[in-house]
């Protein structure tokens, strides 16, 4: 992705939300070499940030209600977040939690895009997001699979003011034009009870290795490692909890 730092209307963080924390914790060490550091406040619930180096580069939680789906989702940096929110329900959007400041860091809510497709919305006060960007182990890319490739384009330009490279093949999602994401459209290759959704990717030096270190650790392979146009490689995997998430090759998806 094109962009190396936080910015305005551009994905910020990346959380998972698992019914197994401290499996979580040890399966992304393992493939990752992250370091985790959990809030010790009880107000926190576990919150977990984890760490390459001296950088936050995720977020671990548990999950919050037996409804929520194991899955990682995508935060996307806004500068007023009930604004937003209300320009969600506006252009055809749903807010599943309504803005909610969360404890000093910044303020916060979930909606859902007209496809369906869960995500975040982060209004920074001292936690601004990811410390590091394209670096191996940390957020690279953020892939939206739709149904409704037409909808969700018209609300997140309309939304978040992205632009959009409209590749036939796959479209990509700029802040300014400088692309961060993608979209596929979920087409009959893609089970039916499977739902629109973001997909992180994370940046590998070897993605191969990193496929193979998911098996290792009792994870599983949606999609085995493969080469695209211009030489990047990538797979789409799925941990021991269930959560789905890209890996690509340093120099892919740019």
């Amino acid at each position: 992705m094109k962009l190396d730092r936080p910015v305005t209307g551009g994905p910020c963080w990346t959380e998972l939300g698992t019914d197994d924390l401290e499996g979580a914790k040890g399966f992304y060490a393992d493939l990752f070499g992250w370091r985790p550091e959990t809030d010790p406040r009880p107000e926190a619930g576990g919150y977990t940030v984890e760490h390459l180096g001296d950088a936050a580069v995720a977020g671990i939680a548990p999950v919050y209600q037996e409804s929520q789906p194991v899955a990682w989702n995508v935060s996307f940096a806004v500068a007023d977040v009930d604004a937003t929110a209300a320009a969600v329900r506006a252009a055809g959007g749903v807010v599943a939690l309504d803005p909610m400041d969360v404890l000093d860091m910044g303020r916060f809510a979930v909606a859902f895009d007209p496809g369906g497709a869960a995500f975040q919305m982060w209004q920074a006060r001292s936690f601004t997001g990811a410390g590091l960007f394209n670096a191996p182990g940390t957020l690279g890319w953020a892939e939206l699979l739709t149904r409704a490739p037409d909808r969700v384009t018209e609300f997140y330009t309309t939304v978040f003011g992205w632009t959009v490279n409209p590749s036939p093949h796959y479209p990509q999602w700029g802040v300014d034009g400088a692309d961060f994401g993608g979209m596929v459209t979920m087409d009959e290759n893609f089970a039916h009870e499977v739902p629109s959704h973001w997909l992180p990717y994370f940046a590998v030096e070897d993605v191969d290795a990193t496929a193979n270190a998911v098996l290792m650790a009792d994870g599983h392979l949606l999609m085995e490692p493969v080469s695209q146009p211009g030489g990047r490689r990538l797979a789409v995997a799925r941990d021991r909890q269930g959560a789905a998430f890209g890996i690509y090759a340093e120099g892919g998806k740019d």
